[in-house]
Protein backbone atom coordinates (compact mmCIF):
# COMPACT_ATOMS: atom_id res chain seq x y z
CA UNK A 1 0.00 0.00 0.00
CA UNK A 2 1.32 3.43 -0.90
CA UNK A 3 1.67 6.11 1.74
CA UNK A 4 0.25 9.52 0.78
CA UNK A 5 2.33 11.45 -1.72
CA UNK A 6 4.13 14.32 0.01
CA UNK A 7 6.02 17.31 -1.31
CA UNK A 8 9.21 18.77 0.15
CA UNK A 9 11.20 21.60 -1.34
CA UNK A 10 9.30 21.47 -4.61
CA UNK A 11 10.05 17.79 -5.18
CA UNK A 12 7.17 15.30 -5.13
CA UNK A 13 8.09 11.92 -3.73
CA UNK A 14 6.04 8.75 -3.48
CA UNK A 15 7.01 6.53 -0.56
CA UNK A 16 6.08 2.86 -0.48
CA UNK A 17 5.40 2.10 3.16
CA UNK A 18 6.28 -1.55 2.62
CA UNK A 19 9.74 -0.86 1.16
CA UNK A 20 11.73 1.38 3.44
CA UNK A 21 15.28 0.03 3.13
CA UNK A 22 18.05 1.10 0.75
CA UNK A 23 16.87 -1.24 -2.01
CA UNK A 24 14.02 0.92 -3.29
CA UNK A 25 15.05 0.29 -6.88
CA UNK A 26 14.13 2.64 -9.69
CA UNK A 27 12.52 5.38 -7.62
CA UNK A 28 13.46 8.68 -6.11
CA UNK A 29 13.58 8.50 -2.33
CA UNK A 30 14.07 11.35 0.10
CA UNK A 31 15.66 11.26 3.54
CA UNK A 32 16.14 13.83 6.29
CA UNK A 33 19.65 14.19 7.73
CA UNK A 34 21.43 15.72 10.69
CA UNK A 35 24.70 15.29 12.59
CA UNK A 36 26.04 15.28 16.12
CA UNK A 37 29.52 15.70 17.55
CA UNK A 38 30.94 18.33 15.25
CA UNK A 39 34.09 19.97 16.65
CA UNK A 40 35.34 21.40 13.39
CA UNK A 41 38.91 20.27 12.74
CA UNK A 42 39.71 19.80 16.43
CA UNK A 43 39.25 16.03 16.41
CA UNK A 44 41.66 15.10 19.20
CA UNK A 45 40.76 17.73 21.80
CA UNK A 46 37.07 18.41 21.30
CA UNK A 47 34.02 17.64 23.38
CA UNK A 48 33.36 14.19 21.96
CA UNK A 49 35.30 11.28 20.49
CA UNK A 50 32.64 10.42 17.90
CA UNK A 51 30.98 12.13 14.96
CA UNK A 52 27.58 10.77 13.95
CA UNK A 53 25.57 11.52 10.83
CA UNK A 54 22.02 10.15 10.83
CA UNK A 55 19.33 9.91 8.19
CA UNK A 56 15.63 9.05 8.37
CA UNK A 57 13.33 8.03 5.53
CA UNK A 58 9.69 8.56 6.45
CA UNK A 59 6.78 10.51 4.97
CA UNK A 60 6.69 13.98 6.51
CA UNK A 61 3.27 13.54 8.20
CA UNK A 62 4.35 10.23 9.74
CA UNK A 63 7.59 11.73 11.05
CA UNK A 64 5.65 14.69 12.47
CA UNK A 65 3.32 12.32 14.33
CA UNK A 66 6.28 10.50 15.90
CA UNK A 67 7.92 13.77 16.96
CA UNK A 68 4.64 14.85 18.56
CA UNK A 69 4.36 11.49 20.34
CA UNK A 70 7.82 12.00 21.82
CA UNK A 71 6.84 15.49 22.95
CA UNK A 72 3.65 14.16 24.53
CA UNK A 73 5.65 11.60 26.51
CA UNK A 74 8.47 13.86 27.65
CA UNK A 75 6.41 17.02 28.18
CA UNK A 76 9.37 19.41 28.31
CA UNK A 77 8.59 23.12 27.81
CA UNK A 78 11.53 23.37 25.36
CA UNK A 79 10.50 24.75 21.97
CA UNK A 80 12.86 22.43 20.13
CA UNK A 81 13.63 18.94 21.43
CA UNK A 82 17.14 17.53 21.14
CA UNK A 83 18.69 14.12 21.76
CA UNK A 84 19.61 15.02 25.33
CA UNK A 85 15.90 15.05 26.21
CA UNK A 86 15.67 11.35 25.35
CA UNK A 87 19.03 10.51 26.94
CA UNK A 88 17.91 11.49 30.43
CA UNK A 89 17.49 8.46 32.63
CA UNK A 90 13.90 9.34 33.47
CA UNK A 91 13.07 9.07 29.74
CA UNK A 92 14.86 5.77 29.17
CA UNK A 93 11.60 4.09 28.15
CA UNK A 94 11.06 6.66 25.37
CA UNK A 95 14.62 6.14 24.14
CA UNK A 96 14.21 2.37 24.04
CA UNK A 97 10.86 2.71 22.24
CA UNK A 98 12.46 4.92 19.58
CA UNK A 99 15.25 2.41 18.82
CA UNK A 100 13.37 -0.84 19.38
CA UNK A 101 12.76 -3.33 16.54
CA UNK A 102 9.05 -2.52 16.77
CA UNK A 103 9.75 1.20 17.12
CA UNK A 104 8.97 4.06 14.73
CA UNK A 105 12.29 4.34 12.86
CA UNK A 106 13.49 0.73 12.73
CA UNK A 107 14.22 -0.13 9.09
CA UNK A 108 13.78 3.49 8.01
CA UNK A 109 16.88 5.07 9.55
CA UNK A 110 20.66 4.83 9.42
CA UNK A 111 23.63 6.38 11.23
CA UNK A 112 27.17 6.74 9.91
CA UNK A 113 29.70 6.78 12.75
CA UNK A 114 33.22 8.23 12.61
CA UNK A 115 35.71 7.58 15.40
CA UNK A 116 37.55 10.89 15.36
CA UNK A 117 40.98 9.73 16.53
CA UNK A 118 41.03 6.94 13.94
CA UNK A 119 39.84 9.39 11.28
CA UNK A 120 42.90 11.57 12.05
CA UNK A 121 45.31 8.64 11.76
CA UNK A 122 43.65 7.41 8.57
CA UNK A 123 43.81 10.84 6.96
CA UNK A 124 47.45 11.44 7.99
CA UNK A 125 48.64 8.05 6.75
CA UNK A 126 46.73 8.36 3.49
CA UNK A 127 47.99 11.91 2.87
CA UNK A 128 51.64 11.15 3.62
CA UNK A 129 51.91 7.57 2.36
CA UNK A 130 48.96 7.09 0.01
CA UNK A 131 48.32 3.88 1.93
CA UNK A 132 45.24 4.07 4.20
CA UNK A 133 45.47 0.32 4.89
CA UNK A 134 48.50 1.05 7.08
CA UNK A 135 46.42 3.21 9.42
CA UNK A 136 44.52 0.50 11.28
CA UNK A 137 47.52 -1.51 12.59
CA UNK A 138 49.17 1.72 13.74
CA UNK A 139 45.98 2.90 15.41
CA UNK A 140 45.37 -0.36 17.26
CA UNK A 141 48.98 -0.93 18.32
CA UNK A 142 49.76 2.68 19.23
CA UNK A 143 48.24 3.09 22.71
CA UNK A 144 49.71 -0.14 24.08
CA UNK A 145 53.07 0.17 22.34
CA UNK A 146 53.81 3.81 23.09
CA UNK A 147 51.73 4.42 26.20
CA UNK A 148 48.77 6.81 26.58
CA UNK A 149 50.81 10.03 26.85
CA UNK A 150 53.04 9.46 23.82
CA UNK A 151 50.13 8.20 21.77
CA UNK A 152 48.08 11.26 22.66
CA UNK A 153 51.01 13.46 21.58
CA UNK A 154 51.12 11.66 18.23
CA UNK A 155 47.37 12.11 17.67
CA UNK A 156 47.54 15.80 18.52
CA UNK A 157 50.58 16.32 16.28
CA UNK A 158 48.80 14.59 13.37
CA UNK A 159 45.69 16.69 13.98
CA UNK A 160 47.69 19.92 13.94
CA UNK A 161 49.56 18.87 10.81
CA UNK A 162 46.33 18.35 8.88
CA UNK A 163 44.12 21.13 10.13
CA UNK A 164 43.75 24.26 8.03
CA UNK A 165 44.00 26.82 10.81
CA UNK A 166 47.38 27.35 12.45
CA UNK A 167 47.99 30.35 14.69
CA UNK A 168 51.73 29.68 15.23
CA UNK A 169 54.73 29.59 12.91
CA UNK A 170 53.85 28.14 9.48
CA UNK A 171 56.39 25.33 9.78
CA UNK A 172 55.57 24.43 13.40
CA UNK A 173 52.97 21.69 12.69
CA UNK A 174 55.37 19.87 10.37
CA UNK A 175 58.29 20.16 12.77
CA UNK A 176 56.20 18.92 15.70
CA UNK A 177 54.78 15.96 13.78
CA UNK A 178 58.12 14.65 12.54
CA UNK A 179 59.76 15.22 15.90
CA UNK A 180 56.98 13.12 17.44
CA UNK A 181 57.36 10.37 14.84
CA UNK A 182 61.12 10.36 15.42
CA UNK A 183 60.63 9.84 19.15
CA UNK A 184 58.28 6.89 18.54
CA UNK A 185 60.50 5.01 16.09
CA UNK A 186 62.95 3.54 18.66
CA UNK A 187 60.02 2.35 20.79
CA UNK A 188 58.48 0.58 17.80
CA UNK A 189 61.67 -1.24 16.77
CA UNK A 190 60.79 -4.83 15.93
CA UNK A 191 57.02 -4.20 16.03
CA UNK A 192 54.68 -4.60 13.07
CA UNK A 193 54.20 -0.82 12.84
CA UNK A 194 57.93 -0.02 12.66
CA UNK A 195 57.87 0.07 8.85
CA UNK A 196 54.91 2.45 8.83
CA UNK A 197 56.73 4.84 11.17
CA UNK A 198 59.85 4.61 9.01
CA UNK A 199 57.82 5.54 5.95
CA UNK A 200 56.14 8.41 7.80
CA UNK A 201 59.51 9.74 8.91
CA UNK A 202 60.57 9.81 5.25
CA UNK A 203 57.49 11.73 4.09
CA UNK A 204 58.57 15.23 5.11
CA UNK A 205 58.41 16.51 1.53
CA UNK A 206 54.73 15.58 1.23
CA UNK A 207 53.93 17.26 4.53
CA UNK A 208 55.77 20.45 3.53
CA UNK A 209 53.92 20.53 0.21
CA UNK A 210 50.56 20.07 1.95
CA UNK A 211 51.22 22.93 4.39
CA UNK A 212 52.43 25.15 1.54
CA UNK A 213 49.14 24.56 -0.27
CA UNK A 214 47.24 25.58 2.88
CA UNK A 215 49.24 28.81 3.13
CA UNK A 216 48.33 29.59 -0.48
CA UNK A 217 44.65 29.48 0.44
CA UNK A 218 42.18 27.30 2.38
CA UNK A 219 41.01 24.24 0.46
CA UNK A 220 37.42 23.79 -0.60
CA UNK A 221 37.34 20.39 1.13
CA UNK A 222 39.27 20.29 4.43
CA UNK A 223 40.92 16.91 4.91
CA UNK A 224 39.78 16.67 8.53
CA UNK A 225 36.12 17.59 8.14
CA UNK A 226 34.02 14.44 8.71
CA UNK A 227 30.67 15.89 7.58
CA UNK A 228 31.32 15.91 3.84
CA UNK A 229 32.43 12.27 3.44
CA UNK A 230 29.64 11.23 5.84
CA UNK A 231 27.05 12.80 3.54
CA UNK A 232 28.45 10.94 0.55
CA UNK A 233 28.39 7.69 2.57
CA UNK A 234 24.77 8.36 3.54
CA UNK A 235 23.78 8.82 -0.08
CA UNK A 236 25.65 5.62 -0.98
CA UNK A 237 23.74 3.67 1.67
CA UNK A 238 20.29 4.75 0.55
CA UNK A 239 21.00 4.38 -3.17
CA UNK A 240 22.67 0.98 -2.85
CA UNK A 241 19.66 -0.81 -4.36
CA UNK A 242 19.52 1.43 -7.42
CA UNK A 243 17.21 4.19 -6.21
CA UNK A 244 18.09 7.85 -6.64
CA UNK A 245 18.27 9.63 -3.28
CA UNK A 246 17.64 13.23 -2.37
CA UNK A 247 19.02 14.42 0.97
CA UNK A 248 17.16 17.06 2.99
CA UNK A 249 19.79 18.28 5.44
CA UNK A 250 19.85 20.57 8.43
CA UNK A 251 21.50 23.87 7.57
CA UNK A 252 25.25 23.93 8.19
CA UNK A 253 27.77 26.71 7.58
CA UNK A 254 30.09 24.07 6.12
CA UNK A 255 27.55 23.22 3.41
CA UNK A 256 28.18 26.03 0.98
CA UNK A 257 26.93 25.76 -2.62
CA UNK A 258 30.48 24.95 -3.73
CA UNK A 259 30.82 22.10 -1.25
CA UNK A 260 27.39 20.72 -2.09
CA UNK A 261 28.49 20.69 -5.73
CA UNK A 262 31.62 18.76 -4.66
CA UNK A 263 29.48 16.25 -2.72
CA UNK A 264 27.25 15.70 -5.73
CA UNK A 265 30.25 15.33 -8.06
CA UNK A 266 32.06 12.99 -5.69
CA UNK A 267 28.93 10.86 -5.40
CA UNK A 268 28.57 10.64 -9.19
CA UNK A 269 32.20 9.56 -9.59
CA UNK A 270 31.62 6.85 -6.99
CA UNK A 271 28.53 5.59 -8.81
CA UNK A 272 26.16 6.93 -6.14
CA UNK A 273 22.77 8.09 -7.41
CA UNK A 274 22.54 11.33 -5.45
CA UNK A 275 19.74 13.48 -6.88
CA UNK A 276 20.62 16.52 -4.79
CA UNK A 277 21.06 18.06 -1.36
CA UNK A 278 18.61 20.60 0.05
CA UNK A 279 19.28 22.61 3.21
CA UNK A 280 16.33 23.11 5.55
CA UNK A 281 15.94 24.55 9.04
CA UNK A 282 15.62 21.51 11.32
CA UNK A 283 12.48 22.61 13.13
CA UNK A 284 10.68 22.89 9.77
CA UNK A 285 11.15 19.22 8.87
CA UNK A 286 10.25 16.46 11.37
CA UNK A 287 12.44 13.95 9.52
CA UNK A 288 15.47 16.09 10.33
CA UNK A 289 14.33 16.29 13.94
CA UNK A 290 14.20 12.49 14.16
CA UNK A 291 17.63 12.32 12.48
CA UNK A 292 18.91 14.77 15.08
CA UNK A 293 17.61 12.49 17.86
CA UNK A 294 19.25 9.43 16.30
CA UNK A 295 22.58 11.18 15.64
CA UNK A 296 22.84 12.50 19.20
CA UNK A 297 21.80 9.19 20.74
CA UNK A 298 24.24 7.23 18.58
CA UNK A 299 27.09 9.61 19.36
CA UNK A 300 26.47 9.27 23.11
CA UNK A 301 26.24 5.46 23.00
CA UNK A 302 29.44 5.23 20.92
CA UNK A 303 31.22 7.80 23.11
CA UNK A 304 30.33 5.80 26.20
CA UNK A 305 31.74 2.66 24.62
CA UNK A 306 35.07 4.35 23.87
CA UNK A 307 35.18 5.80 27.38
CA UNK A 308 34.66 2.45 29.08
CA UNK A 309 31.07 3.27 30.04
CA UNK A 310 29.37 0.94 27.56
CA UNK A 311 25.66 0.24 27.92
CA UNK A 312 25.30 -3.14 26.14
CA UNK A 313 21.51 -2.89 26.07
CA UNK A 314 21.50 0.45 24.25
CA UNK A 315 24.37 -0.65 22.00
CA UNK A 316 22.32 -3.69 20.96
CA UNK A 317 19.35 -1.44 20.14
CA UNK A 318 21.58 0.90 18.10
CA UNK A 319 23.36 -1.88 16.19
CA UNK A 320 20.79 -2.31 13.38
CA UNK A 321 21.08 1.38 12.50
CA UNK A 322 24.88 1.57 12.18
CA UNK A 323 26.17 1.99 8.63
CA UNK A 324 28.59 -0.87 7.78
CA UNK A 325 30.76 1.74 6.05
CA UNK A 326 31.29 3.63 9.32
CA UNK A 327 34.89 4.76 9.90
CA UNK A 328 35.84 2.99 13.11
CA UNK A 329 39.13 1.63 14.42
CA UNK A 330 38.53 0.56 18.02
CA UNK A 331 38.30 -3.23 18.03
CA UNK A 332 35.99 -3.61 21.04
CA UNK A 333 33.66 -0.92 19.77
CA UNK A 334 33.38 -2.57 16.38
CA UNK A 335 32.08 -5.70 18.05
CA UNK A 336 29.75 -3.88 20.42
CA UNK A 337 28.31 -1.55 17.76
CA UNK A 338 28.27 -4.11 14.98
CA UNK A 339 30.63 -2.31 12.58
CA UNK A 340 32.08 -5.12 10.45
CA UNK A 341 35.71 -5.55 9.50
CA UNK A 342 36.41 -5.23 5.79
CA UNK A 343 39.06 -7.64 4.47
CA UNK A 344 40.79 -7.48 7.82
CA UNK A 345 40.80 -3.70 7.97
CA UNK A 346 38.48 -0.95 9.08
CA UNK A 347 36.63 0.95 6.35
CA UNK A 348 38.87 3.81 5.23
CA UNK A 349 37.87 7.42 5.27
CA UNK A 350 39.46 7.89 1.86
CA UNK A 351 36.30 9.33 0.30
CA UNK A 352 38.30 12.59 0.25
CA UNK A 353 41.05 11.07 -1.85
CA UNK A 354 41.54 12.72 -5.18
CA UNK A 355 40.05 16.07 -4.10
Amino acid sequence: MLEPVHTTGGCTVTSDGGDTGPAATGRLIEVGCDESGSDGENLTGGNTEVFAHASVRLPVPVAAAYVQEIRDWIRSPAEEYKANHLLREKHRAVLEWLLAPAGPIHGTAQVHLIEKAYFVVDRAVDLLLGDPDAALPLYRRGPELFGPERWREFLQAANQLLRVRNEGEPEAPVDTFFRTVGALRPVAAGDEVAETLHRLASARARADAYRAELLAGPPLIPVLNPLLPAIVATAAYWSAGGAAVRLVHDRQNMLTPERIAWIEGRARRAGVRLAGVELVVAREDPRIQLADFLAGIARKIADDELGGRADPELAALLRPYVDPASVWGDAAGRVLLGVPETDGAAPSANINSGV
